[in-house]
């Protein structure tokens, strides 16, 4: 059986006088129940958490920086999220080889010793023989599945909206947060993505609040649960609904790093959200 994994990683590592900040992880069976869900801290446990998961056909979607060769700068799939979805006021943070956020690369490390391959295209995820792992962005998802209804605007139910006071933005944060929770739960989804089938994920319907720790704890397992339903959505509709960041051979491409492995990111996206053809 299919199972899928969603890791909403912290880019941190930490350290021993900071531990590094919650990752939301989430894990789905083929048919969107949730099997598993939680939060753990620092690569270690994160890699544990997955390898208790690990089947023969695993898709794990992490959003994280896996695969990083350009020495500065900004990576070619992150400009490509800018230049595709940045109507929708969707952009990627830039990462480098000089950047400290690098838990990504580290995870991939630990993955690839457990035997996870790495996956930059559709066909090699639909080929698999055993699990594998690849990198998105769960903004990306909310945008570019025409389904949730995000035909304007992400959802800003992440950062606060420094243009209005900050009581307020926590609201609005707050309303942002229970609305896209609604639409998850609601939406008649292919595939489906049943939050309600496991305790810590129904309660995310639950009114949220303006404490800043509480939501970012709530936003990370939201994330986990965006990032399994990537990995699906990628299985089932392939190329005809995802695109693939960084993996147009038409356009300038990062280096592959030392496994010959492609920095890329994998997106759900709208016709219009594609470079025409051609």
């Amino acid at each position: 059986m299919t199972a899928y994994l969603g890791v909403d990683l912290a880019w941190g590592l930490g350290s021993e006088r900071k531990p590094a900040n919650e990752t939301g992880l989430v894990a789905t069976d083929a048919d969107g129940t949730i099997t598993d869900a939680g939060w753990a801290r620092g690569v270690d446990a994160v890699t544990e958490w997955i390898a208790e998961h690990l089947g023969p056909r695993t898709v794990i979607a992490v959003d994280a920086s896996l695969v990083v060769t350009n020495p500065t700068g900004i990576r070619e799939a992150e400009r490509q999220v800018g230049q595709r979805y940045g109507r929708w006021k969707v952009a990627a943070n830039p990462t480098n080889l000089g950047s400290a956020a690098s838990a990504g690369a580290r995870l991939l490390e630990r993955l690839t010793a457990l035997g996870v391959g790495y996956v930059s295209d559709t066909a090699a995820m639909h080929a698999r023989t055993g699990p594998v792992a690849f990198e998105c962005y769960p903004y990306t998802t909310l945008v570019g599945v025409e389904e949730l209804g995000y035909d304007v605007e992400r959802p800003r139910y992440k950062r606060l909206d420094l243009r209005v006071p900050a009581a307020v933005a926590r609201a609005r944060r707050a309303e942002a947060f229970d609305e896209l929770v609604r639409r998850l739960r609601e939406t008649p989804l292919d595939p489906p993505l049943l939050l309600d089938s496991h305790p810590l994920t129904a309660g995310l319907a639950e009114p949220s609040g303006i404490h800043g720790p509480t939501h970012k704890h709530r936003e990370d397992l939201l994330d986990g649960a965006l990032c399994a339903w990537t990995a699906a959505f990628w299985d089932r509709h392939g190329d005809d609904r995802v695109q693939i960041l960084g993996g147009d051979p038409r356009l300038p491409a990062d280096p592959l790093d030392e496994a010959g492995r492609k920095p890329v990111v994998v997106a759900p996206a709208r016709p219009s959200q594609r470079r025409p053809r051609g």
